[in-house]
């Protein structure tokens, strides 16, 4: 198949490209070379080309004989600033709008986007006697008295459970809103069209080529970093919050299965390993794994950090046939010792 891959010379977009050529396509790559990814003097690497998909003028000639477009191209993280919001808009919510009215008129039918667990905000949590429970917001002088559990109506503590695509999407950053709007705009475009889209909801992506540490990077490499500084991995609240790590070349695979087979009009599909981990396992791993220092529990939070999210991949196993095959355990032990990619331009980009 002939493929359009945007954000292709990005942290995930970078491993698509070279699954999707080692499958057997014929990749179109693009990327636009944002300072805040890639630093004030990036070029674009060999075989990619500097595109923005805001344009629909180029995005017009891109699109002649293309059978899928793979749309990793997003400005990421959780929000740090208020201010970050027309960055999300425009890069995340207008390109996607631009590029899904140029699939139109190509009359290219088939699109994989990168979604994220953030579209859910508070993961899934069930009370003592396992029914399911809405939990409320968590409030500050509990966090502050180092009780970071949400609680059910008995006072006691939730559990989580896996979420699944069915959940209510309820974004808790500006991030999560623009992912949200992506999927959103991508359903609506599948109605108008007859169009088919997979919205894969990645989990925590680590792994080779991850950028270092800034306030839109993974806490994977924010404990490496520290590590390799020579200090302790400081982990926030008690250590025992519940994630999915999830192999970058197990995104990569996800996304070329689902360049090759297409599903219904939109399906979104948790794109996680399967093995949940505690972000103070995580630390743990990584200070072993380099023989560095052990990490510390510091009691400190983060306002609107989720306490746990851990997916179910069912749906990914039964529809795309895809399952992970690195686990986080013996990924991150290799994690640490990785090479990642310096730190670019802080901040996200102006609109």
């Amino acid at each position: 198949m002939r493929v359009l891959l945007t954000g292709a010379a990005g942290f995930i977009g970078s491993h698509i490209h070279r699954a999707a050529r080692a499958a057997g396509h014929e990749v179109v790559a693009v990327d636009l070379m944002l300072a805040a990814a890639h630093g004030t003097a990036a070029v674009p690497p060999a075989g990619i080309a500097r595109v923005d998909v805001r344009d629909p003028n180029g995005l017009d000639d891109l699109l002649r004989g293309i059978d899928v477009v793979c749309h990793q191209a997003a400005v990421v993280g959780a929000g740090v600033s208020a201010q970050d919001a027309p960055a999300y808009a425009s890069h995340n919510d207008l390109g996607t709008a631009v590029l899904l009215a140029a699939m139109e008129r190509a009359h290219c039918r088939h699109l994989v986007l990168a979604s994220s667990m953030v579209v859910y905000g508070e993961g899934k949590y069930v009370d003592s006697s396992g029914a399911q429970v809405d939990p409320a917001p968590r409030q500050r002088h509990d966090l502050d008295n180092g009780r970071f559990d949400h609680r059910g109506p008995d006072g006691r503590p939730l559990c989580w459970a896996p979420i699944d695509e069915d959940a209510p999407l309820r974004p808790r950053s500006l991030y999560a809103a623009s992912k949200v709007a992506q999927e959103h705009y991508a359903l609506a475009w599948a109605a108008a069209t007859g169009g088919t889209v997979t919205a894969l909801r990645y989990h925590n992506v680590y792994g080779p080529d991850m950028p270092r540490d800034t306030p839109y990077s993974g806490v994977a490499a924010i404990f490496r970093s520290a590590l390799e500084a020579g200090d302790a991995p400081r982990v926030f609240e008690d250590g025992t919050q519940a994630r999915d790590f999830i192999h970058v070349r197990d995104i990569a695979a996800a996304n070329v299965a689902a360049l090759e087979h297409p599903l219904g009009a939109f399906t979104p599909l948790n794109i996680a390993s399967g093995n949940p981990i505690t972000i103070g396992e995580v630390a743990t791993v990584l200070a072993k794994a380099c023989g560095g220092k052990q990490p510390v529990v510091t009691g400190d939070y983060r306002s609107g950090d989720v306490r746990h999210i851990v997916a179910s991949p069912e749906r990914a196993r039964r529809t795309l046939g895809f399952m992970a095959i690195t686990t986080p355990a013996l990924g991150l032990a290799e994690f640490a010792t990785a090479p990642l990619r310096p730190a670019a331009a802080a901040g996200a980009p102006t609109w």
